[in-house]
């Protein structure tokens, strides 16, 4: 233990965690183990005793160079590395020592206002499902406006396919998907071509399949709080220290090791702590610290914008959060979906109030819930909320992984695109892929795949319309359905194109004016001088037009022009016109 040039004490379990290669031909190596009662490095046939440094930190400096295999061994029991950077023969095979050369830094960053992010999952983006395979595609991104991709995980999760959630190794990039080496090829690629890289990250559980290995290490566990997915992690209980640096080191490795532009933390409404600093608080600090333009989003269910608030009014300081209530709010209008808590919604009113902020609860009573839900987030810009038609989640966790309708895209990409907030869109979406995101995985342990099936079953209990036929994640054939098959749907193509251009002309900041007909079934928002004009109706709707008003775009085909006074829009389409003076 030593004091820092602050005089605030600094304690073994905050140096560099894992393999860290001081030269050619040495590396450090350190882990946590206080479970342990014997512990020893391996190294091919050696194994060598590892220096206590207390608080059931060990370390040891050895002849070992970048590419190295090594394993710790535990009471006898050879285990990959915790804080592991690659892991090239799966979740269960040796640790490898790698020296990460950060990719070349974008040319310019942009501001969340300006951003237009594609979410992406690495396995079905390409035929071949490895970072590298994903490169072929950034210059049809790039032409197309999207300037930020969102990576569904990829940390090292069990098998060789999946969507990432159950990731174990949280600092080491998937070995089915082409390793860390070829991760580093991804994101430098994309900023070649003016794309920023955002990797969402898992901090609230690990898979089952790794809970053993890291046991065998420490309490990274604890038995206070539990999650939907799996134990909790040890945020706060006794000995959680050590696990917190784990999880903060591993984001900022991320962004100082690889050159990431930003997080996506996932779910942390289920990361429970009561430490001072919220675990995620202290994330966002130290990314923050390690780079200051990068990018902290996070997903809440909570509808709290406390996450999101700078830490000088005790907010915990992240840039920005997704917000489901949109999605919500538009799907519904949009198609006739109803079930689950989708039954909340469906009203032009709640996606009038979407438009103001996306929190369509914010602190009124939840009948799905049955309690009151959310805090209001007037205060907020709107820049700081992530929203969506169309993601991972909306699409994989419908239980045939079925897209939108077509009927229903058009006027939702209208919508989300030309919102006050950071639009998101889900891989393929922005040219109309018809293939479906299914849920799948590749468990390795066979009481965990049977626990997957019917889980997944059982998920469906509240959406009657679904049933309980639904795909078999582990089968290959899941997988290889969700693969894109890039078949282009031409005018939706042209569409997302116009819209994307189109967005960046309208001003930032809030709506001006949000008007509503609930009987009639539209809806109309002003910012600044223009207006955006849409139809939910399922038959015709006319509209009188202020003079001087030029149409801009239109989702469907109008009759008559614009200039005649009126326009007529078809159901479920939108204009977006500029309102002058005669």
């Amino acid at each position: 233990m030593t004091a820092d040039p602050l005089g605030a004490t600094r304690f073994p379990w905050q140096q560099a965690l894992g393999a860290r290669p001081l030269d050619h031909d040495r590396t450090e190596f350190r882990v946590w183990a206080p479970n342990a009662d014997q512990l020893a490095l391996r190294i091919g046939d050696s194994e060598m005793p590892l220096a206590d440094e207390g608080y059931g930190i060990f370390s040891t400096i050895t002849s070992a160079s970048a590419g190295t295999d090594y394993w710790f061994v535990a009471d006898g029991v050879p285990v990959p590395d915790p804080a592991s950077r690659s892991q090239p023969h799966g979740l269960r095979g040796a640790s490898r020592v790698f020296a990460a050369e950060p990719a070349a830094p974008l040319s310019q960053r942009l501001s969340l206002d300006q951003l237009v992010i594609l979410e992406l999952h690495i396995g079905t983006f390409s035929q071949e499902g490895t970072f590298r395979g994903a490169i072929q595609h950034l210059d049809e991104l790039a032409q197309l406006g999207v300037n930020a991709i969102e990576v569904m995980p990829v940390a090292e999760f069990p098998g060789a396919r999946g969507w990432g959630y159950d990731g174990v190794y949280i600092s080491a990039a998937q070995s089915s998907y082409g390793g860390p080496g070829q991760f580093l090829e991804l994101i430098g690629a994309a900023h070649e071509r003016g794309i920023a890289v955002i990797l969402d990250v898992v901090y609230n559980h690990v898979g089952v399949s790794g809970v053993d290995a890291l046991n065998a290490f420490g309490p990274y566990f604890t038995g206070k709080y539990g999650t939907p997915w799996g134990k909790a992690m040890n945020y706060d209980d006794e000995l959680c220290d050590p696990v917190r640096e784990w999880a903060i080191q591993s984001a900022e490795g991320w962004i100082r090791e690889y050159g990431i532009d930003g997080l996506r933390l996932d779910a942390i409404h289920a990361i429970h702590d009561s430490s001072p600093e919220h675990i995620v608080a202290a994330i966002t600090r130290r990314v923050h610290a390690a780079d200051p333009q990068a990018i902290v989003i996070l997903e809440s269910g909570l509808n709290d914008a406390n996450v999101i608030r700078p830490r000088d009014v005790g907010g915990w300081g992240a840039d920005a959060a997704w917000a489901d209530d949109f999605h919500h709010a538009l799907r519904t209008l949009i198609t006739d979906e109803r079930d689950g808590y989708y039954a909340e919604f469906g009203r032009i009113e709640l996606l009038a109030k979407a438009f103001n902020r996306p929190y369509v609860h914010d602190g009124g009573y939840s009948s799905f819930r049955k309690r009151r839900f959310g805090a209001p987030a007037q205060d907020v810009a709107p820049e700081r909320f992530v929203v969506f038609c169309q993601d991972h989640d909306q699409v994989g966790n419908r239980a045939f992984g079925d897209r939108l309708p077509p009927q229903a895209r058009p006027l939702a990409a209208f919508m989300t695109l030309l919102s006050p907030f950071t639009p998101m869109l889900f891989m393929g979406e922005e040219y109309g892929e018809s293939a479906p995101f299914q849920f799948f995985s590749d468990h390795i342990d066979p009481k965990v795949a049977d626990a997957t099936r019917t889980g997944r079953r059982e998920e469906f209990a509240a959406f009657a319309s679904f049933g309980h036929d639904v795909p078999d994640p582990q089968a290959l054939e899941t997988f290889e359905n969700s693969k894109l098959t890039r078949v282009r749907d031409p005018e939706l193509a042209q569409l997302y194109a116009q819209l994307i251009e189109l967005r960046g002309q309208l001003p930032p900041g809030d709506a001006d004016e949000i008007v509503f007909d609930e009987a009639a079934r539209w809806l109309r928002v002003r910012r600044g001088a223009f207006e955006l004009l849409a139809s939910f109706a399922d038959q015709p709707t006319s509209f009188e037009l202020a003079p001087g008003t030029e149409l801009l775009l239109s989702t469907h085909r109008l009759a008559p022009h614009p200039e005649l006074g009126w326009i007529e829009l078809q159901p479920l389409s939108g204009v977006l016109l500029r309102i002058g003076a005669v």
